[in-house]
């Protein structure tokens, strides 16, 4: 017969350990918050062979009394919460109180440690192979030091899971940036093997907090960065996001923290992809430093061993919230400041000029960079290309949407030649003014041919338009444009494309979505769960033109469609809308599949390549591009043109020559 037995305390530590002391980066992510909870200004780590050989944290906190030194060490001893109603609005990086004990179970722990105030300091020594610890007089200033060697030195099987030196301090690395990120109030200074890594000094500023991002993350993140700073709801959300032409292959360049603690959040990756979903290709992800702050009693942060995640009170409120504010700062980027922000030499990327803003504590974002964007997305070196829409198929990829496709051409058609207004859906005939080109003094009206449609020439005493005037086209796919600082290169077929998907879109949801009943209405079967989930999300079914009724306990039957989604796989899509109510409590997907059939009929739509266009067809693209742009809506993946200063020509001048 098998009988109960009580855990050692030392097997109990080491079982402990396993969740919580994972390999190196682990050791240092939990000493490092424990230092920060003790309100440590810097922070000294050096760490021997990526942290397995030797991890030494040196910091100018508030110490450690000597009669809680070896208490320190036990499992379950924290200073940080006392009560229930503490553990319902943890405010610290660590309450659990487990990490030391944890990591003296497999390492050998020196704690050396001066409260504030105490005239002398002490030392603590634990090994995994007793637990027995012993405390001794030591010389120390005021604050902590906690060296952990030889880790995993009693438990071979654990270590022999650990990978390679280099591998061991990249993620060691990765948690030091990460806390470096969360608070610019404190310095962080990082040496492996006797070589500095890091010297990041304490900032109060913006410009220096900058800086610290251009040290960690690259300067080329925070020339193509947006800064954000928004306040509702008791929510307050602040930090940069980057340019959707700064966008990444993997998500490799994405922070997220709420109330300072970094957080990997389903919803929250969901409400940001949702805010860049018409702005980036398929498989590319975007880049963004956030920052969330609100009640911590509406965050419960104790969900998970590593405390990666977190779960709110109100999760609709906060994926609303990080929605709609990043997805309007991604809206308000406009044409004619990056246009200001040309440099004489825009290929030479200048240092940004940001304000002191001491008041600033941890970094208010400032806006000063936003006028900035176009300069370094557009004079890249990029040269143009053909731009299609996130949600646009490739060639050969758009399979049964042909026919939904031709349904849609006459709505497609009627939105030539008019303007939709983004706020109030207003739909008005675009009569576009098309100034004269410098070479002409020809005031008679011009008319594009094949349009019908008269432009009236600017006076010439106005300023020359963010996109210029028409000179040429070239190879029969590029629109060559002069303006006052150089010239200007756009891709024809890529902003013909963005104009009528931009206008189609507007429209398609300015007007309610037309449905239409089905024959046959389509039985979908489900659990009671989603069933009673579909019929609380009535409203989100019905604003795209879906009738489904409850047919059952576990069934609901789908009457009416809208037409542009009539010939999909309406099942299939029903049931990929719940699963996405059911994970992240809200769904993008009919927006995102309407969008999809509406971008590839803006594709076919489009002026082709080698197609000739006369200098007034050519204007009147350029202006309908910027009208478009100045709407809001125009915020792409790739630029649709290049800008190129006189020095860029006369460079290429000479290198021709």
């Amino acid at each position: 017969m098998t009988r109960i037995n009580l855990l050692s305390p030392r097997l109990a530590n080491q079982i402990a350990a396993g969740e919580v002391v994972e390999r190196p980066a682990s050791v240092v992510k939990e000493l490092l918050e424990n230092s920060l909870d003790a309100g440590a200004t810097q922070l000294d780590i050096d760490v021997e062979q990526g942290g397995v050989r030797g991890i030494k944290i040196r910091d100018n906190g508030r110490g450690i009394v000597k009669d809680d030194l070896s208490l320190a060490l036990s499992r379950h001893a924290t200073s940080k919460i006392i009560t229930l109603d503490d553990l319902e609005a943890v405010a610290t990086l660590g309450f659990r109180g487990e990490a030391l004990a944890s990591i003296s179970s497999v390492s050998r722990l020196h704690l050396t440690s001066c409260a504030e105030g105490e005239p002398e300091a002490w030392r603590v020594e634990a090994e995994g192979k007793d637990m027995a610890t012993s405390v001794r007089p030591a010389s120390h200033p005021q604050g902590t030091t906690i060296e952990a060697r030889d880790l995993f030195f009693n438990t071979p099987a654990r270590r022999k899971f650990l990978r390679t030196e280099k591998t061991e301090f990249n993620h060691l690395e990765e948690v030091v940036k990460r806390l470096a990120l969360s608070r610019y109030d404190v310095g962080f200074r990082l040496n492996h093997n006797g070589k500095q890594v890091y010297d990041l000094r304490p900032v109060q500023d913006q410009l220096h907090a900058e800086h610290r991002l251009a040290n960690l993350l690259g300067k080329k993140f925070i020339e193509n960065a947006l800064t954000i700073d928004v306040e509702a709801a008791g929510l307050r959300l602040w930090g940069w996001i980057g340019l959707p032409t700064f966008s990444r292959s993997q998500a490799d360049l994405q922070y997220f923290f709420v109330n300072g603690r970094v957080v990997r959040d389903k919803l929250v990756a969901h409400a940001v992809r949702q805010a860049y979903r018409d702005v980036l290709y398929n498989g590319r992800h975007p880049t963004f430093v956030l920052y969330l702050e609100l009640d911590p009693g509406t965050v419960d942060v104790n969900v998970h061993p590593t405390k990666h995640e977190v779960r709110f009170r109100d999760g609709r409120l906060v994926h609303d919230f990080l929605f709609s504010r990043i997805h309007k700062v991604l809206a308000d980027v406009r044409p004619e400041s990056g246009m200001q922000g040309v440099a004489e030499n825009p290929i030479q990327q200048q240092e940004p000029q940001i304000k002191d803003q001491a008041n600033l504590g941890l970094g208010h974002p400032s806006a000063a960079r936003d006028a900035s964007w176009m300069s370094s997305g557009q004079n890249s070196g990029h040269t143009p290309n053909s731009y299609t829409p996130k949600d646009v198929p490739t060639t050969g990829q758009v399979t049964g949407q042909l026919s939904a496709v031709s349904k849609m051409n006459d709505f497609a058609r009627q939105f030539e030649g008019e303007h939709i207004n983004p706020e109030t859906g207003e739909i008005t005939p675009v009569v576009t003014q098309t100034p004269p080109l410098k070479s002409t003094n020809d005031s008679s009206l011009s008319v594009s041919a094949g349009t019908g449609r008269v432009r009236e020439p600017m006076p010439s005493h106005a300023m020359t338009p963010p996109l210029g005037y028409a000179v040429a086209q070239i190879h029969g796919a590029y629109i060559l444009s002069e303006t006052e600082t150089g010239m200007i290169i756009v891709d024809m077929h890529a902003a013909h494309e963005r104009i009528v998907y931009e206008r189609m879109k507007a429209a398609f949801y300015a007007k309610s979505v037309a449905s239409q009943p089905l024959l046959v209405p389509i039985n979908v079967s489900l659990s009671q769960a989603e069933a009673d989930l579909v019929e609380d999300s009535h409203d989100v079914f019905a604003q795209f033109g879906f009738k489904i009724e409850r047919s059952g306990p576990e069934s609901v039957m789908v009457r009416e469609v809208p037409i542009i989604l009539i010939d999909g796989d309406i099942e299939g899509l029903v049931r990929d809308v719940i699963s996405d109510l059911v994970v992240n409590g809200t769904s993008d997907l009919l927006q995102a599949r309407a969008n999809e059939l509406m971008a590839t009929m803006s594709c076919h739509g489009a002026v082709r390549a080698n197609r000739k266009l006369t200098i007034a067809e050519m204007n009147s693209l350029l202006r309908d591009m910027e009208i478009t742009e100045r709407s809001g809506q125009c915020n792409h993946g790739r630029p649709t043109w290049t800008q190129l200063s006189m020095s860029d020509l006369d460079k290429l001048f000479l290198r021709g020559r």
